[in-house]
């Protein structure tokens, strides 16, 4: 994390994991005001970072949590005062009296037991053994996020960090083992770290018979060719065509999840010669909503490849882009209702794993459901570059966001 030198600043630490994110402070003691619909509780502005990430790795394959981005904020939004927090609310979407209602909600739908099967979130503060946090800011975050609120002592940074990686371990099922190395955490400076954890298993609604998953050729975002393990089946699913305002025209196709509570929705350029590029800067909440209306049931043998993405990214730079710059800034930092001394943001991180094969996504067994049309169906062929994003539909938040270049 870099060093810091000894002032009368402490360090801030957070993370959000499955979507992990780091922040520290850096102090010597050491999502939504009721926008109009629950799909712009701050999944626009993670959409935007994601957007940040592929323009810098159009090559690569990148997995983004829309909404760990948004959550790791709302729960330093109540910590914040002047610009720094008029900042977050921009950014946000947030209107001036805040999330918290909205957030409280959604995060009661979203861990409802109907979900608790396959969403699991989890949210923890671990602040420095006799660092001084205002109440109101640690009930504020229980109320609204079920933040529990765990004691260490950063002077051993060993034993803190193996504590928190064993707490992120647990939550997400064993997937992130380790986020946190013992040299993020300054013995002298840090004094709080912020973990956001989201587990999601998803089960296709109409699973891939692993005897038809064949080798097949698959065109990289650098043009070259890999021989990939692709899934196939034939079934109902929604799919529409759609145009970015500039006219490129681009398919898109919805793959429900068992329960049809969540949903995988896949977008790639009708034009194999079209870049996924040319579609990526016409994605917002808005225009993922508005799918929905150009999508209709059809018969198609679909193929698609298994991929398993993994990625460990610094939120630091997108969200500085996006305007979200003085809390990072030592001078600039207005953290006045956490504590009394003066801290900033050092850092955010984000790490994700995503898992998808005949099953679906992180899954371990699979409800079959397949309905049928007339015959005769289409072949459709992801054997390129597509972005997918995987949506809980009741409420259009955006859990996870991708670009896959190279299953």
């Amino acid at each position: 994390m870099g060093s810091l030198r000894k002032s009368s600043l402490a360090r801030l630490c957070m993370f959000i994991l499955c979507m992990p994110v780091l922040l520290e402070f850096p102090v010597l003691i050491g999502a939504v005001a009721v926008p109009q619909s629950y799909e712009k509780v701050g999944s626009d502005l993670g959409l935007q970072v994601f957007l940040h990430m592929v323009q810098q790795k159009p090559h690569e394959n990148v997995v983004l949590s829309p909404h760990g981005v948004a959550t790791i904020l709302g729960i330093l939004l109540p910590g914040t005062h002047g610009n720094t927090k008029q900042q977050l609310l921009s950014g946000l979407r947030y209107n001036k009296k805040g999330p918290y209602k909205m957030l409280r909600n959604l995060h009661k739908m979203l861990t409802s037991k109907a979900h608790n099967n396959f969403i699991i979130i989890a949210n923890a503060l671990f602040p420095q053994e006799g660092f001084n946090i205002y109440n109101n800011f640690l009930n504020t975050n229980r109320d609204n996020f079920l933040c529990d609120s765990h004691a260490l002592n950063y002077n051993n940074p060993q034993q803190s960090a193996d504590y928190i990686n064993g707490w992120i371990k647990n939550r997400t099922m064993g997937h992130i083992r380790s986020l946190l190395k013992p040299d993020m955490l300054d013995p002298s400076l840090t004094r709080l770290v912020i973990v956001n954890s989201i587990y999601f298993k998803g089960m296709w609604k109409s699973r891939f018979p692993v005897q038809s998953t064949k080798i097949r050729t698959f065109t990289g975002g650098d043009g070259k060719s890999y021989n990939v393990p692709m899934m196939s089946q034939l079934s109902v699913f929604k799919i529409g065509w759609a145009n970015t305002p500039d006219g490129v025209k681009y398919r898109v196709i919805e793959l429900p999840y068992h329960g049809n509570h969540t949903s995988m929705l896949i977008a790639f350029p009708s034009e194999r010669a079209t870049p996924l590029s040319m579609i990526l800067p016409h994605l917002t909440t808005k225009t993922v909503h508005g799918w929905t209306k150009l999508m209709h049931h059809g018969k198609i043998r679909l193929l698609l490849p298994k991929f398993t993405a993994e990625m460990k990214m610094d939120l630091k730079r997108p969200l500085c882009a996006l305007g979200i710059t003085d809390i990072f800034n030592k001078g600039k930092a207005d953290l006045r209702h956490i504590s009394s001394e003066p801290i900033h943001l050092s850092s955010a991180l984000q790490k994700i794993k995503i898992e998808v094969n005949e099953n679906g996504t992180k899954a371990t067994a699979a409800t079959t459901a397949i309905l049928m049309a007339r015959s005769s169906p289409p072949v459709v062929i992801i054997d390129r570059p597509f972005l997918f994003l995987i949506k809980h539909n009741s409420t259009g938040t955006i859990l996870f966001a991708g670009q896959i270049n190279k299953p």
